[in-house]
This record gives structure tokens, sequence and C-alpha cells, in this order.
């Protein structure tokens, strides 16, 4: 998945960007509410774990916290699943990031397991798949984090794991160049269309007698079907 963590607290910010690299998720990091507002319009994410305490410029007026950067999402249609991380654990408070458009909410401290596990269960629900899933002899196993070809685990260089992955989640559904190239763009560097062929042509030929293959749509993107060769 790739994740933007939004924490002010950097002791916090970085225990929890170590457990999910660690985990292999691609995690961008906000400090404040300028940098929270800035990635999350410009970069695709699978997730948002968000904090509502958090700064702001001190060259600007007060814009608001972590709900205002909520409601704003909401209002301009992005449907992102977002898990609030707070230590705000009032039950008003719970039921009012809930009704700002939080699909769930933990109070601080967590556990960092359960915070992973949340987080796969908000996309599960978004994309309307299971952690396992199987087409021709290829599975997924999103818990584990892995993939097992002919039920042998599979190991893949990380960038075609991350375009497997997405052309799975789910499968049978059409991806855009764009949502690829942003999901697998580091923050500093845009992916390339080239370089996108390149990863493709690549898992294109790994997957040959797998029962799968990838179909270029041309203006569209790419789909992840079930082959005969």
């Amino acid at each position: 998945m790739r994740i933007l963590l939004v924490e002010d607290d950097a002791v916090l910010r970085d225990v929890v960007l170590r457990s999910l690299s660690d985990a292999g998720h691609r995690v961008d990091i906000a400090a404040s509410l300028d940098e929270a507002r800035h990635w999350w319009r410009v970069q695709i994410y699978d997730s948002v774990l968000l904090d509502l305490n958090l700064p702001i410029a001190h060259d600007k007026p007060a814009q608001g916290n972590g709900l205002t950067l909520l409601r704003e999402a909401r209002a301009r249609g992005d449907r992102t699943p977002v898990l609030v991380l707070t230590a705000r654990g009032r039950l008003e408070e719970r039921i009012a990031g809930l009704d700002a458009g939080a699909d769930d909410y933990m109070v601080k401290p967590f556990d960092l397991a359960e915070v992973e596990a949340r987080l796969r269960a908000l996309v599960r629900r978004a994309h309307g798949t299971d952690d396992r899933v199987i087409q021709g002899d290829l599975l997924l196993d999103r818990k584990a984090r892995r993939f097992y070809l002919h039920h042998q685990p599979w190991d893949l260089p990380a960038r075609e794991f991350e375009v497997l992955w997405e052309l799975m989640t789910p499968p049978g559904r059409v991806v855009s160049k764009r949502v690829l190239s942003d999901k697998l763009s580091e923050t500093d560097e845009a992916l390339g269309d080239n370089a996108l062929e390149a990863f493709i042509s690549r898992l294109r030929k790994k997957l040959l007698g797998s029962g799968v293959g990838i179909r270029t749509l041309r203006g569209i993107g790419y789909l992840l079907e079930e082959s005969l060769i």
C-alpha cells in the first residue's frame, strides 16, 4: 500500500513509519496541516493515517486541524480510506471524527500490528476484495505480503511486486497509467511511462504459464486477466 502518515510527533511518526516500511508499505509523511494538504492533493494513496492535532505554518493564520483536512478531502470527492490516530478519546470526539468522514478511529496509545490490520481491512472494504486473492495459478496473500505461483512462494523486485499488487486489488479492475505511476513514484521523482512499461514487460514474461496475463487497454490502462498463454 501507499500510505500518507500525518503526524506531528516526531518520535511517534518515526516509529509508525519504520513499522509500516518494514512491512513493505510505501509511506509518505506530513508533519503539519500544510504538508498534509499538499501531499493529499498531488498524490494518490491507498489509505491515510491522520492525527487530529496538527501544527500550522508560523507565518499563516489558524487554518484548522486534522478534522478540517478530512472534511476538505471529502468535500472534493476524495474517498481514500482514513484511519484517525489521536489522543482525543472522548465519545463526542470519536463521533466528530467519524462524522467528518473518517473510516476508522484509534486512540493513542495503540498497537502497531493493529494499525496495519485495520488499514488492510479499510482497503479491503474500499476495493471489495479479500486478504487472499487467487487468479489462475497466482495467489496474493495480502496479510503475509507474499505472492505464490504454482503453490510456491514467488519473490519479485519491489516495483514489480507493487505493480502486480495494484493489478490484483481487486483483479479484473482496469488500472490507469497515472495511478500506477503515482503509486510507484518517489516523492521527489516521478516514474516515467518508459520505466512503467519496462516493469509491465518484465511481469508479462514472468507470468507466462501462470494462467493470467496483463492486457494493455490503449489510452485507459492495464488489466490483469485469465490467459491461455
